[in-house]
Protein backbone atom coordinates (compact mmCIF):
# COMPACT_ATOMS: atom_id res chain seq x y z
CA UNK A 1 0.00 0.00 0.00
CA UNK A 2 1.67 3.07 -0.70
CA UNK A 3 1.52 6.33 1.52
CA UNK A 4 -1.35 7.99 0.05
CA UNK A 5 -3.49 4.93 0.40
CA UNK A 6 -2.32 4.74 3.80
CA UNK A 7 -3.22 7.82 5.21
CA UNK A 8 -6.17 7.55 3.62
CA UNK A 9 -7.16 4.58 5.20
CA UNK A 10 -5.81 6.14 8.57
CA UNK A 11 -8.37 8.42 8.27
CA UNK A 12 -11.25 6.66 7.68
CA UNK A 13 -10.62 4.57 10.54
CA UNK A 14 -10.28 7.55 12.97
CA UNK A 15 -13.97 8.51 11.15
CA UNK A 16 -15.16 5.88 12.11
CA UNK A 17 -13.67 5.51 15.61
CA UNK A 18 -14.86 9.30 16.33
CA UNK A 19 -18.25 8.24 14.98
CA UNK A 20 -18.31 5.43 17.25
CA UNK A 21 -16.95 6.81 20.28
CA UNK A 22 -19.97 6.95 23.13
CA UNK A 23 -18.76 10.08 24.46
CA UNK A 24 -19.40 11.63 21.47
CA UNK A 25 -22.55 10.13 20.60
CA UNK A 26 -23.95 10.79 23.80
CA UNK A 27 -23.91 14.90 23.53
CA UNK A 28 -27.69 14.98 21.82
CA UNK A 29 -27.66 17.93 19.57
CA UNK A 30 -31.35 17.31 18.45
CA UNK A 31 -34.66 15.37 18.24
CA UNK A 32 -35.39 11.89 17.31
CA UNK A 33 -38.21 13.48 14.84
CA UNK A 34 -38.94 13.71 11.54
CA UNK A 35 -41.70 16.06 12.27
CA UNK A 36 -42.05 20.20 12.20
CA UNK A 37 -41.29 20.05 15.77
CA UNK A 38 -37.96 22.21 17.69
CA UNK A 39 -37.07 22.68 21.45
CA UNK A 40 -36.92 25.69 22.96
CA UNK A 41 -34.37 25.99 25.08
CA UNK A 42 -33.10 28.51 27.38
CA UNK A 43 -29.34 28.66 29.87
CA UNK A 44 -30.05 30.80 32.78
CA UNK A 45 -26.22 31.06 34.51
CA UNK A 46 -24.28 33.00 36.99
CA UNK A 47 -20.71 33.76 37.65
CA UNK A 48 -19.47 36.63 39.84
CA UNK A 49 -22.24 39.21 38.42
CA UNK A 50 -25.50 38.54 39.93
CA UNK A 51 -28.19 37.76 37.59
CA UNK A 52 -31.69 37.43 37.16
CA UNK A 53 -34.47 36.31 34.74
CA UNK A 54 -35.14 38.35 31.65
CA UNK A 55 -39.41 38.81 32.32
CA UNK A 56 -40.03 40.04 29.16
CA UNK A 57 -38.80 36.67 27.98
CA UNK A 58 -40.63 34.86 30.77
CA UNK A 59 -44.07 36.84 30.15
CA UNK A 60 -43.93 36.04 26.69
CA UNK A 61 -43.62 32.38 27.00
CA UNK A 62 -45.89 32.14 29.90
CA UNK A 63 -48.76 34.23 28.50
CA UNK A 64 -48.64 31.91 24.92
CA UNK A 65 -48.16 28.59 27.12
CA UNK A 66 -45.09 27.78 24.66
CA UNK A 67 -43.22 24.32 26.22
CA UNK A 68 -39.85 25.86 26.80
CA UNK A 69 -37.05 24.16 28.68
CA UNK A 70 -34.20 26.10 30.99
CA UNK A 71 -30.95 24.41 32.38
CA UNK A 72 -30.30 26.71 35.57
CA UNK A 73 -27.14 26.99 37.04
CA UNK A 74 -27.56 26.77 40.61
CA UNK A 75 -26.16 30.11 41.91
CA UNK A 76 -28.60 31.39 39.84
CA UNK A 77 -31.80 28.71 41.02
CA UNK A 78 -30.57 29.93 44.27
CA UNK A 79 -30.43 33.86 43.77
CA UNK A 80 -34.23 33.22 41.42
CA UNK A 81 -35.61 30.59 43.91
CA UNK A 82 -39.10 31.88 44.11
CA UNK A 83 -39.68 32.55 40.67
CA UNK A 84 -38.07 29.03 39.97
CA UNK A 85 -40.44 27.96 41.83
CA UNK A 86 -43.22 29.29 40.16
CA UNK A 87 -42.16 28.49 37.05
CA UNK A 88 -41.90 25.08 37.64
CA UNK A 89 -44.99 24.34 38.76
CA UNK A 90 -46.07 25.27 35.12
CA UNK A 91 -46.66 22.12 33.07
CA UNK A 92 -45.18 23.57 30.03
CA UNK A 93 -41.90 24.26 31.94
CA UNK A 94 -39.32 22.13 32.15
CA UNK A 95 -35.94 22.74 34.69
CA UNK A 96 -32.96 21.11 34.09
CA UNK A 97 -29.24 21.02 35.31
CA UNK A 98 -26.44 23.33 33.96
CA UNK A 99 -24.01 23.10 36.60
CA UNK A 100 -23.70 24.54 40.21
CA UNK A 101 -21.19 27.50 39.28
CA UNK A 102 -20.93 27.91 35.81
CA UNK A 103 -17.36 26.82 35.68
CA UNK A 104 -16.53 27.12 31.76
CA UNK A 105 -14.16 24.72 31.23
CA UNK A 106 -15.43 21.72 33.81
CA UNK A 107 -12.85 19.58 31.91
CA UNK A 108 -10.42 20.87 33.69
CA UNK A 109 -11.88 19.93 37.03
CA UNK A 110 -10.72 16.84 39.10
CA UNK A 111 -13.52 13.96 38.94
CA UNK A 112 -14.73 14.81 42.61
CA UNK A 113 -15.44 18.74 41.68
CA UNK A 114 -16.79 17.35 38.64
CA UNK A 115 -19.24 15.37 40.22
CA UNK A 116 -19.92 18.49 43.12
CA UNK A 117 -20.77 20.81 40.21
CA UNK A 118 -23.53 18.48 38.87
CA UNK A 119 -24.82 17.07 42.22
CA UNK A 120 -25.12 19.84 44.03
CA UNK A 121 -27.01 21.63 41.38
CA UNK A 122 -29.32 18.69 41.38
CA UNK A 123 -29.57 18.91 44.72
CA UNK A 124 -30.85 22.55 44.48
CA UNK A 125 -33.11 21.98 42.01
CA UNK A 126 -34.72 18.81 43.11
CA UNK A 127 -35.37 21.16 46.51
CA UNK A 128 -37.03 24.04 44.75
CA UNK A 129 -38.80 22.36 42.13
CA UNK A 130 -39.39 18.98 43.73
CA UNK A 131 -38.45 17.55 40.19
CA UNK A 132 -35.16 15.86 39.58
CA UNK A 133 -33.22 17.07 36.55
CA UNK A 134 -32.11 14.10 34.45
CA UNK A 135 -30.62 16.33 31.69
CA UNK A 136 -27.29 17.94 31.79
CA UNK A 137 -26.08 20.90 29.71
CA UNK A 138 -21.85 21.89 30.33
CA UNK A 139 -21.23 25.55 30.85
CA UNK A 140 -19.88 26.95 27.29
CA UNK A 141 -20.50 23.56 25.57
CA UNK A 142 -16.79 22.56 27.08
CA UNK A 143 -16.57 18.82 27.76
CA UNK A 144 -14.34 15.74 26.85
CA UNK A 145 -14.92 12.35 27.25
CA UNK A 146 -13.89 11.86 30.81
CA UNK A 147 -16.55 15.08 31.79
CA UNK A 148 -19.06 13.15 29.77
CA UNK A 149 -18.76 9.74 31.37
CA UNK A 150 -18.85 11.49 35.00
CA UNK A 151 -22.06 12.92 33.88
CA UNK A 152 -23.52 9.92 32.08
CA UNK A 153 -22.86 7.79 35.52
CA UNK A 154 -24.47 10.51 37.01
CA UNK A 155 -27.82 9.78 35.49
CA UNK A 156 -27.76 12.38 32.78
CA UNK A 157 -28.03 12.67 28.88
CA UNK A 158 -25.98 15.55 28.33
CA UNK A 159 -28.11 17.92 25.72
CA UNK A 160 -26.83 20.81 24.22
CA UNK A 161 -28.01 22.40 20.87
CA UNK A 162 -28.30 22.34 16.89
CA UNK A 163 -26.53 25.49 16.47
CA UNK A 164 -25.77 28.79 18.50
CA UNK A 165 -27.98 31.39 18.39
CA UNK A 166 -25.35 34.04 19.18
CA UNK A 167 -27.79 36.11 21.60
CA UNK A 168 -25.12 36.51 24.13
CA UNK A 169 -23.31 39.08 21.54
CA UNK A 170 -24.55 42.48 22.60
CA UNK A 171 -23.82 43.03 18.36
CA UNK A 172 -26.85 41.17 17.37
CA UNK A 173 -29.93 42.76 17.31
CA UNK A 174 -32.54 41.38 16.90
CA UNK A 175 -33.52 41.12 13.84
CA UNK A 176 -30.04 39.65 12.79
CA UNK A 177 -31.29 36.96 15.76
CA UNK A 178 -34.18 36.34 13.96
CA UNK A 179 -32.87 36.28 10.37
CA UNK A 180 -29.99 33.82 11.70
CA UNK A 181 -32.20 31.16 13.37
CA UNK A 182 -35.01 31.30 11.25
CA UNK A 183 -32.57 31.03 8.25
CA UNK A 184 -30.98 28.01 9.33
CA UNK A 185 -33.64 25.88 11.88
CA UNK A 186 -34.95 22.86 10.77
CA UNK A 187 -37.29 20.06 11.90
CA UNK A 188 -36.21 18.54 15.42
CA UNK A 189 -33.53 21.39 15.72
CA UNK A 190 -32.63 22.15 19.82
CA UNK A 191 -32.87 25.98 19.75
CA UNK A 192 -30.52 27.73 22.86
CA UNK A 193 -30.93 31.56 24.07
CA UNK A 194 -30.37 32.85 27.18
CA UNK A 195 -32.65 33.84 29.85
CA UNK A 196 -30.50 35.73 32.37
CA UNK A 197 -30.65 38.91 31.20
CA UNK A 198 -27.57 38.36 28.61
CA UNK A 199 -29.95 37.41 25.39
CA UNK A 200 -29.42 40.74 24.00
CA UNK A 201 -32.33 40.75 21.23
CA UNK A 202 -33.96 37.56 22.71
CA UNK A 203 -37.10 39.36 24.25
CA UNK A 204 -37.68 40.72 21.21
CA UNK A 205 -36.90 38.75 18.68
CA UNK A 206 -38.46 36.25 20.36
CA UNK A 207 -42.07 36.44 19.43
CA UNK A 208 -40.78 36.45 15.78
CA UNK A 209 -39.64 33.63 15.84
CA UNK A 210 -42.43 31.70 17.64
CA UNK A 211 -44.80 32.99 14.95
CA UNK A 212 -43.44 32.49 11.85
CA UNK A 213 -42.29 28.71 12.62
CA UNK A 214 -45.78 28.60 13.39
CA UNK A 215 -47.18 29.50 10.17
CA UNK A 216 -44.59 26.79 8.59
CA UNK A 217 -46.02 24.53 10.40
CA UNK A 218 -43.49 23.99 13.54
CA UNK A 219 -45.17 22.88 17.19
CA UNK A 220 -42.88 23.25 20.54
CA UNK A 221 -41.95 20.82 23.20
CA UNK A 222 -40.16 20.80 26.32
CA UNK A 223 -36.98 18.63 25.76
CA UNK A 224 -38.48 15.33 28.09
CA UNK A 225 -41.55 15.03 26.01
CA UNK A 226 -38.78 13.83 23.00
CA UNK A 227 -35.84 12.29 24.87
CA UNK A 228 -36.23 9.01 26.37
CA UNK A 229 -35.15 9.77 30.27
CA UNK A 230 -31.78 8.35 31.15
CA UNK A 231 -31.10 5.22 33.50
CA UNK A 232 -29.95 6.61 36.74
CA UNK A 233 -26.32 5.93 37.77
CA UNK A 234 -24.58 4.92 40.55
CA UNK A 235 -23.41 7.56 43.13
Amino acid sequence: MDGKKLFVCVVYCLIMLWRDDPAVAGVVTKLPSKEEVVAITFDACETKTPSFFDNDIIDYLVREEIPFTIFVSGKFARRNSEQLTQLSRKSFIEIENHSLRHRQHMEKLSEDNVRKEVVECETIITELTGRKPIFFRFPAGNYDQRTLKIVEALGYQVVHWTFPSGDPDKQTTPERLSRWVLGKVQKGDILIFHINGRGYGTGEALPRIVEQLREKGYRFTRLDAMLSSPTAGAR
